[in-house]
């Protein structure tokens, strides 16, 4: 058995390069450790909500842009709803609020509305902002455009140029004089790093200018939605999929990639497999790459990352209320609530490293748009601010589950200072910090957006796609162009445009890898009213002890509304039986309806045993 590509990884650039190599006519196989496609891209259900796990608001959807073009080729437009956010964000205060509209001509008066004496510099800003995302969206992708062009870049990319011998501190502290228009500026900048004076300039200008010029979106159910359809696109073309299932080595022979190695994520008795291929696509966080890797080639990659530096990570508390948060107060979609301790530009590095007490934070509620995150009369919303590893690595178990807590009464808090009543309303809430990143993603430090965005590891200084072995390519936040929702996926379309010109490919067999995990039901019993007993096929290799538990995921469920197709289910089957035994409780939930729908034979994917 052999495949063309092997994706590693499931994120949004792992899975828009396997889409497009499928459109290509290659055999793909696309490994995720985690029991959903997406990475940060994905959502949860908790109670009546659906949470959304990374997506505030997403930019690059210019009419005529790549992401558009993406969105087409890939078949998106028709399976996924974007919303567009009212306006990009609100600033608020004790004094004053300040709104950031769409578009350069509202963004400008704004500004100048408030700040008339930075008229100068504000227009100055829109006009870099404007050329940054026009020029940079023209540079050249291959290696030899790229190198014969350098000597012109002045001439043919001056905005870029500027942009890129700068800090936005240092831009920010050159043209504009008020310290209040900078901050309100820079209201979001956890959206790309913690500090001014280490952020790139051209990166901060890239999606900020996306987002002023178009406006930002939300997808309709949560990102979940964008990933799975991507997901079914791999499949739908031939293509595999295989979830829980992580990446152990990288074969290499001679100089060149031959195949991957890996393992069940969730059956620690399961047997590695390994498959050859012509090449392969390391989607996940390339700090974890070396451990893949025999030498030299470790060592090389080891060597070329040992001076980069990590982006942060964030901190979100994930929040369910019973009621819309119009009551409270919450007049905007996104919301950014500054700490007592920020009055310069300098202060917001001290500020998002301080204390938690003042640490500044930004507030979604998703209930601004149709976000069909949760029932009608209730509401989804976010906490999010600056996270880093070290301040939760070496506490215990204990001392960690305290600290988020005491974390989460800090921040709500504050959350009902700004909107007085507001913890009434809250039914649930959850913290997950940068440690539950790492854990869930496998991102070095929890780090989200890769490497830090500074002036040295942004733009064309950017590890590209193809850097160290000819047939391993490189699609993530961690490379070029970088994080969020538009860099990854340029990171998996650029990836899969140089993989489809060069020459690494050569003809495959019709053999598939067959998942034994997806298995048919075989009976089905009615216990009592409040509970459907299930029956499945006990998928190979599946060696389960009394009180372990498995996840059970409905293939094609008939049902989705407010809900996911999958549950973590106790197994009552005895570890002798032939088949597995789930109860369902009957919960009117759209899984429970799904699972009264499912007829003998109909199929489910079952991961485990765990617990």
């Amino acid at each position: 058995m052999k495949y063309n590509t092997v994706v590693i990884g499931g994120g949004l650039g792992g899975l828009v390069a396997g889409a497009m190599l499928t459109k290509f006519g290659k055999k793909v196989l696309l490994l995720e450790q985690h029991h959903k496609p997406g990475g940060c891209a994905t959502t949860f259900k908790r109670g009546d909500f659906i949470i959304e796990v990374g997506l505030h608001e997403m930019c690059g959807l210019e009419k005529e842009g790549a992401i558009k073009q993406i969105f087409n080729m890939l078949e998106i437009n028709q399976q996924v709803e974007l919303l567009q956010v009212p306006e990009l964000y609100a600033v608020l205060s004790d004094k004053e609020k300040f709104v950031f509209p769409h578009s350069y001509e509202a963004a400008s008066k704004a500004l100048i509305d408030k700040y008339p004496e930075d008229e100068k510099g504000i227009k100055r800003l829109m006009k870099l902002l404007a050329g940054i995302r026009r020029e940079g969206i023209k540079l050249p992708h291959t290696p030899l455009k790229r190198k014969l062009m350098y000597p012109f870049m002045p001439l043919l990319y001056p905005t870029l140029v500027e942009a890129s011998r700068h800090t936005v501190g240092s831009w920010f502290d050159k043209y504009i004089t008020n310290e209040n228009a900078k901050l309100d500026l820079l209201a979001h900048i956890v959206y790309w790093g913690d500090d001014p004076y280490t952020l790139s300039m051209f990166y901060y200008g890239l999606p900020f200018s996306s987002f002023i010029g178009t406006g930002g979106y939300f997808i309709k159910g949560g990102s979940q939605q964008l990933s799975n359809q991507l997901a079914s696109y791999i499949e739908k073309q031939g293509g595999c999929v295989l979830l829980g299932k992580k990446a152990e080595k990288i074969v290499t022979k001679n100089d060149r990639v031959t195949g991957v190695t890996f393992r069940d994520s969730f059956n620690k008795s399961s047997e590695a497999v390994t498959i050859a291929c012509d090449n392969v696509v390391a989607n996940c966080a390339i700090p974890i790459v070396p451990d893949m890797l025999d030498e030299p080639h470790a060592t090389s990659l080891r060597k070329q990352i040992a001076d980069k530096t990590n982006a942060c990570s964030l901190l979100n508390i994930y929040l369910g209320f019973k009621s819309d948060l119009e009551t409270y107060g919450v007049k905007h979609y996104s919301n950014s609530i500054k700490g007592d301790d920020v009055k310069t530009l300098k202060d917001i590095h001290p500020n998002n490293t301080g204390d938690w007490s003042k640490r500044s934070f930004v507030f979604v509620d998703y209930n601004k748009v149709d976000a069909q995150l949760a029932p009608s009369g209730k509401s989804v919303g976010v906490i999010c601010c600056a996270d880093y590893l070290k301040d939760w690595d070496e506490l215990s178990k204990e001392d960690y589950k305290a600290k988020k807590e005491e974390v989460a009464q800090i921040l709500l808090g504050r959350l009902e200072k700004q909107f007085p009543g507001i913890r009434e309303s809250i039914e649930y809430y959850e913290v997950a910090t940068s440690k539950t990143i790492e854990r869930f993603t496998s991102n070095t430090a929890g780090s989200v957006y890769g490497f830090a965005q500074s002036k040295q590891q942004s733009g064309l200084k950017r590890f590209r796609n193809n850097f160290l072995i000819s047939n391993l390519y490189f699609a993530s936040a961690w490379a070029f162009p970088g994080g969020g929702f538009e860099g990854s996926m340029m990171a998996g379309f650029l990836a899969a445009l140089q993989m489809n010109r060069d020459k690494i490919w050569s003809e495959c067999d019709d053999a598939k890898y067959v998942d034994q995990r997806i298995v048919p039901l075989s009976g089905r019993k009615k216990i009592d009213e409040k509970t459907l007993e299930l029956s499945f096929e006990k998928p190979a290799g599946f060696q389960h002890q009394k009180g372990q538990y498995a996840i059970l995921n409905i293939k094609k469920p008939k049902i989705t509304e407010l809900d996911l197709p999958y549950r973590w289910l106790p197994v009552v089957s005895s570890p002798e039986d032939a088949i597995l035994r789930f109860n369902i409780p009957q919960d009117n939930s759209s899984f429970q309806k799904s699972c009264d729908l499912l007829k003998v034979g109909e199929k489910a994917l079952i991961f485990g045993p765990m617990g």
